[in-house]
């Protein structure tokens, strides 16, 4: 019986040589893609395909990540760990980042509404001036100073 126990617990790991290669082969590769995508990513204008290309760099860090804590950390026959591991941070995360995002909004509202002396820069509008032009406001007020000096030195 103990020599069944011993081919099971063989099979169940196998060589380990074996499955280090086998992860940095795998871990190598999906880097390379990585990569490629990057630097493929800074030629393209298109929002929308930037945004996708993005969000397979970033499930191809999610795979990276799995091979790692799986491997590496052992983790790869308890299968609840690993899942505890990763999905349980990367939920949190997204939730922080939706409530600071919504927090954040409503802030700049609240104070749009409540503060009248408060406007947010988003809702100012500014003129752009050519170069050596003067606004109207600031021509005319010069104008205004050149007349008013004359009179206060009678």
């Amino acid at each position: 019986m103990s020599n069944h126990d011993t081919h099971d617990h063989a099979e169940h790991h196998g060589d380990p040589i074996a499955e280090i290669k086998k992860v940095t082969i795998i871990l190598s590769v999906l880097t390379i893609i990585e990569l490629i995508l990057g630097f493929w990513m800074i030629g393209i204008t298109g929002e929308s395909m930037r945004l996708a290309i993005k969000g397979v760099i970033v499930i191809l860090m999610m795979a990276k990540a799995f091979y790692i804590v799986a491997y590496f950390m052992h983790l790869k026959h308890e299968l609840k760990n690993l899942i505890m591991t990763i999905v349980v941070p990367l939920l949190l995360f997204v939730w922080f980042i939706t409530a600071f995002l919504s927090d954040g909004g409503s802030y700049k509202n609240l104070r749009n509404n409540y503060d009248p002396h408060f406007k947010a820069q988003s809702t100012i509008k500014v003129e752009k001036k050519e170069h050596g032009e003067a606004a109207e406001g600031e021509h005319e007020a010069k104008e205004g100073e050149k007349e008013a000096k004359p009179a206060e030195t009678k």
